[in-house]
């Protein structure tokens, strides 16, 4: 899959890009059922919420077939391998739930600079792709983006480590609102099966879950294979260590799975 001269010019304007419907429902549905089976394991790669509700599930494409087949998709690997000009390595891989009331906040930060301060990656020649596993609405704590925040560079921020059960490099009020004055703030909402590309240096945030509709969201951190970390300091399950070139698979890869399982389902 190819991105478009207009997809570009807008990626490069805005630090990210927004495609409805990229996977099918089917796809989707059956991701999230993997991703539920996973969420239900007793396993040190799934964190959770203070309630005790899952919230990330790191390295699934290492434990699961599926989520495998996704990290290897032609869709979301080579709109990044046109982006940065070169062969991509699997930097970061979580799915993260947003539960139905229980869903809690991600501060406002810059992925880059959690990779560049804790993994000593050296340019931001990294970025992520979301893949929505169900519909991601106004109300169940949809991402927030800054729009052209990318093109500030590494911003200062603090290290919270009380906030949520996750450590985060997070940006304070008076920056986010001075960014926010110049780009304005958005929230791409959508079907299940959507993706969002967006650049390391976008600020992004999400607010919490209050609402009863879950939302869960894949992530893969996709970074230039030249660009790889150089410090360990975190679990290999979380900055990975492989830097191995990432080889697509074709592009009915998750298809297939969808129709096994619907075949064994109908015997």
């Amino acid at each position: 899959m190819k991105l478009n001269e207009t997809d570009l010019k807008r990626f490069d304007d805005d630090g990210f890009l927004f495609l409805p419907g990229l996977f099918s429902e089917d796809e989707a549905q059956m991701l999230m059922d993997e991703a539920q089976a996973i969420y239900k394991q007793d396993r040190e790669e799934v964190w959770r919420e203070s309630s005790g509700v899952a919230r990330t599930a790191f390295a699934a494409h290492t434990y699961s077939e599926p989520f495998r087949r996704l990290g290897r998709h032609p869709r979301l690997v080579e709109p990044v391998e046109q982006l940065l000009g070169e062969k991509l390595y699997m930097h970061q891989y979580k799915i993260n739930a947003k539960a139905a009331f229980d869903g809690e906040v991600w501060q406002w930060h810059q992925d880059y600079g959690t990779w560049a301060r804790d993994d000593g990656m050296p340019e931001p020649r990294a970025m992520n792709i979301a893949v929505f596993l169900e519909d991601v609405t106004p109300a169940n704590g949809p991402l927030l983006f800054i729009p052209k925040s990318h093109k500030q560079g590494v911003l200062e921020a603090g290290h919270d480590l009380e906030t949520t059960s996750y450590p985060l490099w997070t940006l304070d009020r008076e920056a986010v609102s001075r960014l926010a004055a110049e780009g304005g703030c958005e929230a791409p909402i959508g079907p299940k099966g959507s993706v969002v590309m967006f650049h390391g240096n976008l600020v992004h945030a999400s607010p919490p879950n209050i609402s009863p509709l879950n939302r869960t969201i894949v992530y893969l951190s996709l970074c230039a294979v030249s660009n790889h970390i150089t410090k360990f300091t975190r679990k290999e399950w979380i900055a990975h260590r492989d830097f191995t070139p990432i080889e697509s698979l074709e592009d009915d890869c998750l298809r297939e799975l969808v129709d096994n399982r619907a075949a064994v389902a109908a015997e």
